[in-house]
């Protein structure tokens, strides 16, 4: 009789625990809710096919979170990265345009400016993820598949480190987490049982294309140091690394170089010249968009594969003022061209 006592008292002592729990996150869900957005974008890009030269547009969707009063939002650079217009929705249904002032696609943040501030709007408070412990308990809220506002809940599974999570994620740290994550998500918040923002939502790790217990995080000191403190320059393009074998199936004059394959419009890249791809085509496993640009070395700095020569472009970039000039070298069909323009880029 004791033993079955024990037992339904401890039954009962986990249910009032698991209670006081969901009380827990539904309080700091609707205290912070109000700062996570929906993030849409576009993008419009000139294809050949085989019946001509055909105009394409494409965007994604996405989450983001607001961390500042005077309009700033944190959110994923796969997402704006070479987006041409960007569009912010709020939960009240208030619908803003938003440009990039900074991002750092290695480590996949980006940071925008609003072009006003909804009244009464909620910033979300950025945490210390130097703090969290692998076993915390964490939320996210974003957009899965455009259904806005969806809250998910679980555990910090793992920190990592740079370079040793697949994804082609390079630059910074990252929880992974249980909690649950899906197209949608990318660019939104993980926040702690605080109400504090300790993360970025990045990507996850699946074999069927949805959610299998392994979802990503830029933690929020990476996002803090690249995107406030570093300003990390946005260059407003994608594209793919050649290297080896498709170095040489390129006839690039040097081991390395960036094919660009996406323009945005009004963009750094824009203003330099860049020419992004045109054919889309598959070489080997790889998609690639052919026809642009091959960049061989930025501000007289000869691309190499390596984070170290990132970090030296990125340097050079972040010191180049408004007026000052931002150079390119590229390889365009077949001939080595010097890009130069004027730097306007925000600070």
């Amino acid at each position: 009789m004791r033993i079955r006592l024990q037992a339904l008292l401890a039954v009962f002592l986990l249910a009032t625990c698991g209670t006081a729990a969901s009380g827990e996150v539904a309080d700091r869900f609707r205290q912070v809710s109000d700062a996570v957005v929906i993030i849409e974008t576009q993008q419009t890009m000139l294809l050949t096919g085989s019946r001509g030269p055909q105009q394409a547009s494409s965007g994604n969707i996405g989450s983001g979170v607001l961390i500042s009063p005077d309009g700033k939002i944190m959110t994923a650079a796969h997402l704006v990265q070479a987006a041409s217009v960007i569009k912010v929705k709020f939960q009240g249904g208030q619908v803003i345009d938003a440009h990039v002032v900074a991002s750092a696609p290695l480590a996949d943040v980006a940071l925008l400016q609003l072009e006003h501030v909804p009244k009464d709007a909620v910033v979300a408070k950025l945490g210390d993820s130097s703090r969290a412990s692998i076993g915390d308990p964490v939320f996210v809220v974003g957009a899965p598949y455009g259904l806005a506002h969806t809250l998910t809940v679980g555990h910090l599974s793992a920190r990592h480190r740079q370079n040793v999570v697949m994804g082609g994620f390079e630059t910074g740290e990252l929880f992974q987490t249980d909690a649950a994550v899906n197209q949608g998500n990318s660019g939104g918040p993980m926040f702690n049982m605080a109400g504090e923002m300790i993360g970025i939502v990045s990507h996850i790790l699946s074999k069927s294309g949805g959610f299998e217990g392994l979802g990503f995080a830029v933690t929020s000191d990476t996002a803090k140091q690249l995107l406030l403190e570093e300003h990390a320059f946005w260059t407003g393009f994608e594209g793919s690394a050649l290297a080896g074998p498709l170095a040489g199936i390129f006839n690039l004059p040097q081991p390395f170089g960036v094919l660009v394959e996406q323009v945005a419009d009004n963009s750094p890249a824009s203003r330099l010249g860049l020419r992004p791809g045109t054919m889309p085509a598959r070489i080997g496993a790889q998609e690639l968009l052919l026809g642009g640009d091959i960049i061989l070395s930025v501000m007289d700095i000869t691309l190499v594969q390596s984070d170290e020569t990132y970090r030296q472009i990125q340097a050079q970039l972040r010191c180049v003022d408004p007026g000052e000039t931002i150079t390119a070298s590229v390889l365009r069909m077949g001939e080595v061209l010097q890009l130069s323009a004027p730097c306007h880029a925000e600070r």
